[in-house]
């Protein structure tokens, strides 16, 4: 068994079954991580490694804890990867990578690594995928869909907190502009059009 099949073992066994945050989200970054590194010339091994750990500490969205949840999971991360003789740099770029990944930390990684795990993360939000875990989220907070007056923020500023439909325009439609990467970019682009054509579709049923 090589090490990115023991590590993800291991990340197996400590994922929460948060059905955002949960060992299939993992796996779809991870895959979206190497749809991306063939077109970008980076250390896999790495990229991949820090899609396994990168939610290694995710605390709910109710938790105040939360935005924190990628530092936390960066620390994590090194104990992890020191069990498996990454050398101090790997343990290094790959933490930081996780650090910086998080969209509430407002930050681009300087890595290639770190952007790369960006996007993945980031793409895993939109689509349709994107879309079952806004309402699966919004589902665990008890938050109703929409603000039956004004559903799509015409005449409001967003506030995910109280409605899940605003998480759309607070967040998602923001990260197609936020992508590092050509490819990253090139999917995001078709993953929003999956998010707009399911708001002009709920539009017609409201």
């Amino acid at each position: 068994m090589n090490t990115l099949d023991s590590l993800k073992d291991e990340v197996k066994e400590l994922t929460k079954k948060d059905s955002a945050h949960d060992f299939e989200h993992i796996m779809r970054v991870y895959k979206n991580a190497q749809k991306i590194c063939k077109q970008e010339k980076t250390d896999e091994k790495l990229v991949l490694s820090s899609a396994l750990l990168h939610d290694v500490v995710s605390y709910p969205k109710s938790d105040k804890r939360s935005k924190i949840s990628s530092i936390q999971s960066a620390k994590k991360s090194k104990l992890i990867l020191k069990k498996y003789n990454y050398s101090n740099d790997e343990i290094i770029i790959i933490s930081n990578a996780i650090r910086d990944h998080s969209f509430s930390q407002n930050k681009t990684p300087k890595t290639m690594e770190g952007k790369i795990l960006q996007d993945a993360d980031r793409l895993d939000a939109l689509g349709a995928i994107g879309i079952a875990r806004v309402f699966a989220t919004g589902g665990s907070l008890n938050r109703p869909f929409y603000n039956i007056d004004d559903p799509f923020c015409n005449q409001r500023i967003p506030n995910d907190k109280i409605w899940t439909l605003d998480h759309f325009y607070q967040k998602l439609f923001k990260l197609e502009s936020l992508m590092n990467t050509k490819s990253g970019k090139i999917e995001a682009k078709k993953r929003t059009r999956i998010l707009k054509e399911f708001l002009n579709q709920l539009k017609q049923e409201l």
